[in-house]
């Protein structure tokens, strides 16, 4: 449905968010997609045009795991600070040498009047994270992220 590619895998007190694309900045894009789907459904939720309808963000790590904690920790943090839920994220560099991301993310500010309220995210762990990367002819990328709800 709506082409994503995630599925929610339950969990005590959390919920294992479960990610994949034919590439790791793929998986990368569609896990943020599942993160903010579970707070409110993206269905519901437009891209916008001007002030406060999109963010560029960019985190350094050390490893990918690291990576993909600091990738959904920081759109997170955007959502608590400005509201911003996005419907749309794109990854414009993956640099896994020096385990860096930026992407950029679309969508609107969060309105209980206009968009209906999922499941507060509020935090990410490192329980169980799992980062495959992709592997040519072989297999995609996926990406297991479990949040704290």
């Amino acid at each position: 449905e709506d082409g994503h590619q995630f599925e929610y895998l339950d969990h005590t007190a959390d919920v294992q968010l479960h990610a994949w694309g034919k590439t790791l900045e793929e998986a990368f894009e569609q896990c943020a997609l599942a993160m903010y789907n579970y707070m409110t459904p993206l269905s519901g939720v437009e891209v916008g045009e001007g002030e406060g309808c999109r963010c560029e963000i960019g985190v350094e790590a050390h490893d990918a795991q690291s990576l993909m904690f600091a990738f959904l920790d920081e759109l997170l943090f955007v959502f608590a600070s400005e509201m911003l839920v996005c419907k749309e994220v794109r990854v414009t560099l993956l640099d896994r040498e020096n385990w860096r991301v930026k992407a950029e993310g679309r969508g609107e500010k969060f309105d209980l009047a206009k968009h209906v309220q999922g499941t507060e995210v509020k935090a990410i762990t490192y329980s169980a994270m799992q980062i495959r990367a992709e592997e040519p002819g072989v297999r995609d990328a996926e990406v297991f992220v479990i949040v704290d709800i």
